[in-house]
């Protein structure tokens, strides 16, 4: 396995300290639902939490609710989400084995990437999901997503093809769904990317 990317044992100690005050994800949403820690919190029609399996072994992890998603207050659910389904589908899995979400809750204006601040905001209710769910494998769409989540500022050339660690989870980077739409010429390298977490996840189970 590659890649060492580990958060501190007090940061992680303090995430599960978090976790331990809601009783699962439903009284996590309840209670994060009507966040207005960042400025996101004036334009958004919906506060996007996320959807699937509570006790799913993959999370699917995105940057932030588009367009379509801020209005139905559900992840993936616009072109890109159609075609994450399908990806999930080739490899087996359907939207109901995985749980996905997005770091950032809240439609930035005009699907701009998450300001620094917002992002801060955002991400404990990422860790706090994460402590709750339990998942073995994080899936990270798209090159802001894994360069927040993973803080770095590597290109997606050099995080994908390969298991990274990251906060005590295993780690595989692929494009974003809007970004494969633009690009088809990324839909091989997503598939090989897909199918070594399939094969990742067949081996730990």
């Amino acid at each position: 396995m590659q890649g060492s990317l580990f958060e501190d044992d007090s940061s992680i100690n303090a995430q599960k300290e978090s976790a331990a005050r809601f009783r699962d994800l439903n009284d996590l949403y309840e209670q994060s639902k009507d966040c207005t820690k960042c400025r996101l919190a004036e334009t958004r029609n919906n506060f996007v939490f996320g959807e699937g399996n509570p006790k799913a072994q993959i999370v699917v992890i995105g940057e932030a609710p588009g367009a379509e998603e801020d209005a139905q207050g559900r992840p993936f659910v616009g072109r890109s989400g159609k075609l994450l389904d399908k990806i999930l589908e080739a490899i087996g899995f359907s939207r109901e084995d995985v749980f996905i979400c997005n770091i950032i809750k809240c439609r930035p204006p005009e699907n701009r990437n998450p300001n620094l601040d917002e992002i801060q905001s955002c991400m404990p209710w990422l860790k706090i999901q994460l402590q709750l769910i339990k998942p073995k494998v994080l899936l990270l769409l798209g090159r802001v997503a894994a360069n927040t989540v993973l803080d770095n500022k590597q290109s997606m050339a050099n995080l994908r093809g390969r298991i990274l660690r990251w906060n005590g989870y295993d780690v595989i980077v692929t494009y974003h769904p809007a970004a494969l739409l633009r690009n088809p010429n990324w839909k091989r390298h997503c598939w090989e990317d897909v199918k070594m977490l399939r094969s990742h996840y067949d081996n730990m189970c």
